[in-house]
């Protein structure tokens, strides 16, 4: 004020606020019209500025951009959770809008605040190590291990970082991220503060190191700095002080340019740059810079990369390398997990009375004494977690109560988490955040179906049942043979066996041409020809039906089951019941309730339902658990919300586990789970079901019932007339047949003697050929063997003559 009104300043230089040289224009008139550029980084909006102040220019970044940095270098390592550390100084104070800036920032990235930790300026603290100390203990009692120290003087920086390596954060696991004010003052730090920082991560405003004026004004300062300040072990200058000396700089040029050395905003304006901070990692004795960072332009690898991506005006392509190798606290080179759950273990709530064990089956092993948990939905979640960034500890806790009130449990916070057949659906979604589904959803409905009707290559056979084909058979071959018998003998065209065949064959077809001379034939051939029609008439209505009908449901829409008052069945444990009830109209007295898969078959067969509601996945699994019974999807599919897992309210895991199910559906390992599912209960299935029951009962087939009557009819008029005709027979060749008779038996006489003389002449050869044997045998031994054994011979031949004899009479 004092300078402004003795009219000896062009320009004023400083950090100062906005606040500051607004009150300072209240008692000085001239300050208005003097450009005034600020060091100082601010987050008042432009259009919210002064407008006493028209020549206030700010030179210091804007804060907001600091919050975009941090936020991006957040997001580069996928951190969901942050706790946010910051110092309550005058300019924090005055503008509380810069941690809505960090909110809204992280969570433009997936990530948001978890822990905030404030600490007052350390000029008003009598201890400020031992109450740091003590806000840093509360710290470690919770999860998360990721720390934004957003705003701070170094001293505090300094001292955060200290504490925190002596009470065990600054360890593997941990990540620190210092803000522009503290990592722009590391170049002029002693060794003290570089060695507690250590893996720390943070940002500073870049400036053009090489540039020619940057190394004169750096060469002055050290020079100059070094016989000041002989003790301090750091002689170079600070960004700030590089800063401070190029606003200047500018300030003296614009005014060498300017006519009669005015100075005009516009011209000082055009100097300042579009900010870009350069990301570092504080490692060894200093800090490595990793990568360049702009509103703009993102990430960047190198100056010359981000300057090229400038002149294009595009994003560089080479950011996904720009953190290759970060150097974190504990020497850890891997990205750090941002959270500790070695002392907590989510407590997951798992449906214990499903009505499908398919999606979740729990086993309980005695001689281990542990409970298994399986299923589809088991190991969807568990593929899940294995694509998370991070360790996630958790133990499965069964839940027997209703799925409505597993979710209670979440939302009441005594559950952290339900896993299982959870359908997503907006009552629900009042009260917890659910994941994006892993399995598409819909209301189906379930009822027996018409007979299938087989389109194979023996499809005509199907029109009868096996007894009437088999009857038809007999009955044809039978009536056949008596007209052919009747008439063999005055029709020369049916005397012979293929005239009969063939005549069995063109009769079918009213197609024979050989005459039906005799009366009695005719009477035989008159029925049959009735049946014949009546049974090709049926058969053709029969094969008709078969070949043009479909597979069709006994209830074609739920408006048909509302008219009969149908009774209908659910799984009670889950919100269909309430869908049907408040949605579809269902009167409560026609539900019944289920609460096992193979109960609904039982039910169908006694016509206790007359059809059944699932929701999709669970009516695939019904389907091909049961494809011998019979059963069909009909009517329309009432769309809902999937499958999904349950999380509480603003969970973060429940982002991260719909990340990870969307990548398993894109890369088909969700899908090759279900048809491992479907696989493994459709061959259950054909083990457990027949042929017979797989085929289904055909109802359309016509059995032999109906024809019984008519058959009777033809094989009556058949069997008399065959009677009468064999009758004739006999007694037209009375004497023939007689005649007959005795030269049978006497050629049969014959044959008798013929045969006894035969066998007469063979044992009398076998008797011959042993005696001349044994007669041999003898006159060969040795003249020493006993007179005993030469006795014996005589006595051995009548043996065997006696034996022969016998066997001869």
């Amino acid at each position: 004020m004092d300078l402004s009104q003795r009219n000896q300043v062009h320009a004023i230089i400083g950090t100062i606020t906005h606040n500051e040289a607004t009150l300072a224009s209240e008692f000085s008139d001239t300050i208005k019209n003097i450009p005034i550029m600020s060091l100082t980084s601010f987050a008042a909006k432009p259009e919210l500025l002064s407008p006493r102040l028209p020549h206030f220019i700010k030179v210091g970044d804007d804060i907001n951009l600091h919050m975009q940095c941090i936020a991006a270098i957040v997001g580069e390592f996928r951190w969901k959770k942050v706790t946010v550390i910051y110092e309550l100084n005058n300019d924090l104070a005055s503008d509380p809008g810069i941690l809505l800036s960090l909110s809204y920032s992280l969570r433009l990235v997936g990530s948001e605040i978890d822990n905030h930790l404030a600490f007052p300026s350390l000029a008003t603290l009598s201890d400020p190590k031992s109450m740091i100390e003590k806000e840093l203990n509360s710290l470690k009692k919770k999860s998360n291990r990721v720390f934004l120290i957003v705003h701070s003087s170094l001293e505090l920086a300094n001292i955060l970082c200290e504490k925190a390596k002596e009470i065990g954060l600054m360890e593997k696991g941990s990540a620190w991220i210092i803000p522009n004010e503290v990592a722009g003052l590391l170049d002029s730090v002693n060794s003290s503060v570089i060695f507690n920082m250590q893996g720390v991560v943070g940002f500073k405003t870049h400036f053009m190191e090489m540039n020619e004026t940057f190394r004169k004004f750096k060469f002055k300062f050290q020079r100059k700095f070094a016989l000041e300040y002989p003790e301090e072990d750091s002689i170079n200058p600070s960004i700030f002080a590089f800063q401070a000396y190029d606003a200047t700089k500018a300030i003296v040029e614009t005014a060498k340019k300017s006519s009669q050395g005015k100075l005009r905003l516009e011209e000082i304006s055009e100097t300042i740059l579009s900010p870009t901070f350069n990301i570092i990692n504080v490692i060894g004795k200093s800090y490595r810079e990793m990568a360049f960072w702009s509103p703009s332009l993102g990430f960047s690898k190198n100056i010359a990369g981000y300057n090229k991506a400038m002149e294009i005006n595009t994003n560089n392509d080479d950011s996904n390398e720009v953190f290759k190798t970060v150097y974190w606290p504990g020497e850890l080179l891997s990205v750090p997990k941002g959270h500790n759950n070695e002392e907590r273990f989510l407590r997951i709530g798992i449906p214990s009375n499903g009505a499908f064990s398919q999606f979740v089956n729990m086993e309980y092993d005695q001689s281990k004494n542990e409970t298994f948990f399986s299923g589809f939905s088991i190991n969807v979640f568990e593929a899940a977690v294995k694509r998370l960034p991070y360790d996630l500890n958790y133990n499965f806790s069964p839940f027997g109560g209703s799925y409505d009130e597993m979710v209670d449990q979440v939302y009441n916070k005594t559950l952290d988490a339900a896993v299982g057949d959870t359908s997503i659906v907006a009552y629900r979604y009042h009260l917890v955040d659910f994941s994006q589904p892993y399995v598409e959803s819909g209301l189906h409905m379930v009822v027996t179906e018409q007979p299938e009707k087989s389109k194979e290559t023996w499809m005509f056979l199907h029109a009868f049942k096996k007894e009437m084909w088999l009857m038809m058979i007999a009955m044809h071959i039978f009536l056949g043979f008596v007209i052919w018998l009747i008439e063999r003998e005055v029709n020369e065209d049916l005397k012979g066996l293929g005239s009969m065949l063939w005549f069995l064959v063109t009769v079918l077809f009213y197609a024979h041409r050989e005459p039906i001379r005799r009366p009695l034939a005719r009477v035989v051939l008159t029925p049959w020809f009735f049946a014949i029609f009546i049974v090709t008439n049926s058969f053709t209505a029969s094969l008709t039906s078969i070949t043009i009908s479909q597979v069709k449901p006994s209830v074609l829409n739920i408006e048909t089951l509302k008219e009969r008052n149908s009774p209908i069945g659910c799984d009670g444990n889950s919100f269909i019941v309430k869908y049907l009830t408040e949605v579809l109209r269902f009167k409560h007295e026609n539900i019944r309730n289920f609460s096992s898969i193979n109960d609904y078959p039982a039910a169908f067969e006694n016509k206790e339902i007359e059809a059944a509601f699932f929701v999709a996945p669970h009516a695939k699994v019904f389907l091909a658990k049961y494809a011998c019974k019979g059963l069909i999807k009909a009517g329309n599919t009432f769309r809902l919300g999937g499958f999904g897992f349950v999380f509480p309210k603003g969970s973060s895991l429940a982002a991260d586990i719909s990340e990870a199910v969307l990548n398993m559906i894109e890369s088909g390992e969700t899908e090759e789970l279900e048809k491992d599912m479907l696989n493994e209960i459709e061959n259950e299935s054909k083990a457990n079901c027949s042929s017979l029951e797989r085929k289904g009962k055909n109802n359309s087939s016509i059995g032999l019932s109906p024809f019984l009557g008519l058959f009777s009819i033809c094989s009556t008029f058949a069997i008399l007339a065959l009677s009468y005709h064999v009758i004739c027979l006999l007694v037209k060749n009375v004497e023939t047949l007689k005649n007959y008779t005795i030269l049978t038996l006497k050629q049969l006489w014959r044959i008798w003697r013929w045969t006894t003389n035969f066998f007469s002449r063979c044992c009398s050869k076998l008797q011959s050929r042993i005696v001349t044997r044994v007669r041999s045998c003898t006159e060969t031994r040795n003249a020493e063997e006993n007179v005993t054994n030469s006795q014996q011979i005589p006595v051995v031949i009548e043996l065997v003559d006696s034996v022969l004899a016998a066997h001869a009479s």
